[in-house]
């Protein structure tokens, strides 16, 4: 995701990465030379009455831009809940890394118990990320995990759910032992069935995309009128025509573009949430509540103990 500060309203007219319009380039261009062709050849279409009138784009546009609309805010609806179900993962993250780092002594017994409690809530972090973009999690797994527990990993289908129900193993032994009481117990488990449904909320937004049906018929209604426009404004416009409704097909065009990104929030594309990103600050924060030392690294931040 690029996230950085807004240039003045004219150098924003130039901006280029984070925009839509590399990949909408070569169509607007071939728009372009089509509404050219039209515009050159017009005292010939003519004679075969392809002009069509201006009132039927009126009506037709305004549907159109009710059904961009809602597309983008179903879109930005999926964007929006998926930054919120991550905001929800820090603030859990946090408040059970805080109750480990109050409620479990720190002697030289159950210190390193504590500082794997806290590696595998960062390792389930990044779990749910590569499980999310559909990549190999193996790499930062090794880093974060025994050796023996991220090779248990390697077959498991759904990896944070793994690491999740070895961090309610852990507190069940802090119970048995007598470290923490029941209350205690329950209050961290209520933190663990919130990382459930969090990763569960995460899973619905990416195995749910909108309607293949929809989009089609989106799609296909924005390009054919698009490509209808030369035909009621090159009489009018002339050559300024090819130029006007590249800009209009620019508008409607760039505005599906954007909706088709925003629908999958956890992809890879530049408008998509930064994971990695929020990733490695979820790592960092609760790092820091239990003092563990972190130590750079080329893929990933990882926890070293001094």
């Amino acid at each position: 995701m690029i996230i950085r500060k807004k240039p003045n309203w004219f150098l924003m007219l130039f901006v280029w990465k984070g925009s839509v319009l590399p990949k909408l380039l070569p169509r607007l261009m071939g728009l372009f030379i089509f509404c050219s062709l039209v515009v050159y050849y017009q005292p010939v279409l003519n004679k075969y009455h392809t002009e069509l009138s201006t009132n039927i784009y009126t009506l037709f546009g305004i549907a159109l831009a009710i059904f961009l609309g809602f597309r983008n805010t179903v879109s930005y609806d999926r964007f929006w809940e998926g930054r919120k179900l991550w905001g929800s993962l820090l603030n859990d993250t946090r408040s059970l890394a805080q109750q480990v780092h109050n409620f479990i002594p720190s002697d030289e017994i159950h210190t390193p118990e504590k500082i794997i409690f806290i590696k595998q809530m960062a390792a389930m972090v990044y779990a749910l990320n590569h499980q999310l973009r559909n990549s190999d999690a193996m790499p930062d797994m090794y880093k974060m995990l025994s050796k023996d527990f991220a090779k248990k990993l390697e077959g498991a289908e759904y990896k944070p759910i793994i690491i999740m129900r070895e961090l309610g193993a852990q507190i069940n032994q802090w119970r048995e032992r007598g470290t923490i009481d029941t209350i205690l117990q329950a209050a961290m488990d209520k933190n663990l069935s919130d990382f459930s449904d969090i990763i569960g909320g995460c899973e619905r937004i990416a195995n749910t995309p909108i309607p293949f049906s929809y989009e089609v018929l989106l799609h296909r209604t924005v390009y054919i009128y698009c490509f209808l426009l030369p035909f009621g404004f090159a009489s009018s416009l002339k050559w300024f025509a090819p130029f006007i409704i590249t800009f209009i097909a620019y508008t409607f065009t760039a505005l599906e573009s954007i909706a088709d990104e925003l629908e999958d929030p956890f992809g890879n594309m530049p408008n998509d949430l930064a994971l990695d990103a929020m990733s490695a600050n979820i790592e960092r924060s609760i790092a820091e509540i239990e003092d563990v030392h972190l130590e750079k690294n080329i893929s990933t931040d990882s926890f070293y103990v001094t």
